[in-house]
């Protein structure tokens, strides 16, 4: 019988049955030999020429007949892993296989005839975002880097799978599985965002700032099966080894990443992507709660703390991130954001999402930037404050023009306003986000309102300094009394704890359930930022919890002292911290960094504050040095704190003081 005429008939006889417990089950079991039979002459093909995945789904028949037990999903413990998975024999581009499942349908009603099963539910991953982008961008590049020749999205795709495919034959990588990886912004760095979950399994990026001693405590608690370096970082990956192979049963196996052909003595990248089994079928998520990412915020090596991310949450946060920052098809973006940093703002998942063109840079200057964003046409980039303020004092002849606008994501601190007057007068516009590592880095973004472009600069600066409304995938964003967890008043003015919740928040910190339990009592993240609420909604951050200073019982934000002292003719950065006092509890302590040529004296910065602020606030002591930085650009407050706390009291007698 023809594949047409069994359609019909398998319509007809739908028609003809309704199915409801009263019913004869004959009818049904007819409807079923037909099913089966079409689904024999069913040809499963994907988007991808000369590929096809010729596996069978009878979820669909099942579905009938399967009425009572739920769709199996047996929970397991997260970075746990099934035994290893032989190579299968679909080629590179079975980009299906891991979803033709011969699972049981789950009845979700049964009044309203409503199932869910492999036809109307897959687990949400950005696996998903490089497949489209090879189907319908495939010819268009996708990385760019250097002076080498551009490679497609198409060859981006196929790289990532043969990686995926050598991590899973060559190093045995199973599901649950860690690879771990300290590489600046290389193309295999953004390759590896899709690579390692392809493999099943989950990616942990390290900072590149990190001395050996900081790597080997990770590589010890993340518990990393393979460890790719890139070859500038090298002798960190490997005294991060020797360490660990101290009180380590295993040691991961070593990787690099190398502009070389082949290093001599190395396992290197470029060679998994050559010697890859010629096949492998793509491991989709089982669940979409499967963990995808392992990124640790700062801490100590005597407690790292690792966020563990969900590809579910990935996939929602990335069309988030995309939405607020305004990108649109086929943009050409910056890699001037680490990927290590919250996998890079999500957006080496966002950029494969619109089909753009990802510009990679090991490091760079102003002049890399302007010289990039001429080259290459960017639309889009990002940075913290610190990237901002390199590109605004730029020497000239660093300066390109810009032959259109470029759109900049920055978030860490609100851009000051000279800051944001400089970018917006070369040609910039400047997105304001603000999130955490637990918040798959973007959470919210200052939505900006037409008419405010009408408003002076001042006034436009001090709406953009807020950080605004959760963005489309975060379910909500407030400002609570920690210890009542009442929202305060809309009023821009009482100060309680910024806290999240919704489907684009953390799984949890990785082998630490207390603080994962602490982090999310009352049913909502706390994030330890304190700020108010404004009468229109929109949120604005005061400073962290640890950040507050307090002097004779006045709370002084430091952030509101950095943006003064930031307006100063002669100041290039600035952070404010406490210096305990006998008298006072705490004083404000300001660290500058003077511009190039510059000149300032300690009594000139307070004199400026105590002009500009309650004289309470205004600090009472000024140090000029260089901030130290993450490789982020966020200032290091706690080498700050250390500081100032070392400088002893300020304070000397018991005798009245005044402010």
């Amino acid at each position: 019988m023809s594949r047409a005429a069994l359609l019909r008939r398998l319509i007809h006889c739908r028609r003809s049955v309704v199915i409801s417990s009263r019913d004869s089950i004959e009818p049904v079991h007819q409807q079923l030999q037909l099913q089966r039979q079409l689904i024999q002459l069913r040809h499963f093909s994907n988007p991808h020429r000369g590929y096809h995945n010729p596996s069978p789904d009878l979820a669909g028949a099942r579905a009938l007949t399967k009425l009572s037990p739920p769709w199996p999903r047996r929970p397991r413990a997260p970075f746990t892993s099934p035994p290893l998975l032989g190579v299968a024999s679909l080629s590179f581009f079975s980009s299906l296989v891991g979803r033709e499942k011969k699972e049981e349908a789950e009845v979700l009603d049964m009044d309203a005839g409503t199932v869910r099963c492999a036809a109307n539910y897959a687990p949400l991953t950005p696996i998903s975002f490089i497949e489209r982008a090879a189907a319908v961008y495939g010819d268009r590049p996708a990385v760019v880097y250097g002076e080498a020749r551009p490679t497609t999205w198409r060859e981006t795709r196929e790289r990532c799978v043969r990686v995926a495919a050598a991590l899973a034959a060559r190093f045995g990588v199973s599901r649950g599985d860690v690879v771990a990886v300290l590489s600046p912004n290389v193309p295999a760095m953004y390759e590896l965002h899709f690579a390692v979950p392809m493999a099943g399994a989950v990616l942990c990026t390290f900072n590149t700032r990190h001395d050996a001693a900081m790597v080997s405590a990770l590589l010890k608690h993340s518990g990393a099966k393979v460890f790719l370096v890139e070859s500038s970082l090298i002798q960190v990956g490997r005294a991060a080894l020797k360490r660990l192979a101290a009180d380590a049963a295993s040691l991961p196996v070593l990787v690099t990443i190398s502009d070389d052909a082949d290093p001599a003595g190395c396992t290197d990248y470029e060679g998994l992507v050559r010697d890859a089994p010629p096949q492998f079928d793509i491991r989709w998520p089982e669940n979409e709660l499967d963990p995808i990412a392992l990124n640790y915020t700062s801490g100590t090596t005597s407690r790292p703390k690792g966020v563990v991310y969900n590809h579910r949450g990935a996939y929602l946060n990335t069309v988030g991130t995309v939405l607020a920052y305004d990108i649109t098809h086929m943009p050409t973006y910056l890699w001037t954001v680490p990927m290590f940093h919250c996998n890079g703002w999500n957006l080496p998942w966002g950029v494969a999402m619109q089909g753009g063109t990802n510009v990679c840079l090991r490091h760079f200057t102003a002049k890399v930037i302007f010289d990039s964003i001429a080259r290459h046409g960017v639309t889009h980039m990002g940075g913290a404050p610190t990237v901002l303020n390199m590109i605004v004092n730029a020497p000239a002849g660093d300066r390109r023009p810009l032959s259109g606008t470029v759109r900049v994501m920055t978030g860490g601190a609100a851009p000051p306003p000279r800051i944001l007057f400089g970018m917006e007068g070369l040609g910039f516009a400047v997105y304001h986000i603000y999130g955490l590592t637990e918040t798959y880095g973007p959470a919210t973004v200052c939505t900006w309102m037409p008419e405010w472009d009408a408003l002076p600069g001042e006034d436009r600066a001090r709406l953009k300094a807020r950080q605004g409304f959760h963005h489309m995938a975060m379910q909500d964003v407030d400002v609570k009394d920690p210890a009542t967890m009442e929202s305060v008043p809309l009023d821009g003015k009482t100060v309680g704890e910024v806290m999240f919740r919704g489907n684009t928040v953390m799984s949890g910190y990785y082998k630490d359930m207390a603080a994962t339990k602490e982090s999310m009592a009352g049913g909502w993240l706390r994030t330890g930022d304190l700020g108010v609420r404004h009468p229109d909604g929109y949120i604005q951050l005061k400073d962290r919890a640890k950040d507050i200073i307090i002097s004779g019982g006045e709370n002084i934000s430091s952030i509101e002292v950095e943006s003064v002292i930031f307006s100063h003719p002669a100041v290039l950065e600035a952070a404010v911290v406490a210096r305990p006092d006998d008298h006072w509890g705490e004083t404000p302590c300001a660290f500058v960094e003077l511009k190039d040529g510059a000149s300032a004296t300690e009594a000139e910065i307070i004199g400026f504050c105590r002009e500009r602020l309650p004289h309470f606030m205004a600090p009472k002591t000024v140090v000029f040095e260089a901030l130290p930085k993450t490789s982020t650009g966020k200032t290091q407050k706690f080498v700050l704190r250390e500081k100032a706390r070392a400088m002893g009291s300020l304070t000397k007698t018991t005798g009245n003081s005044k402010l």
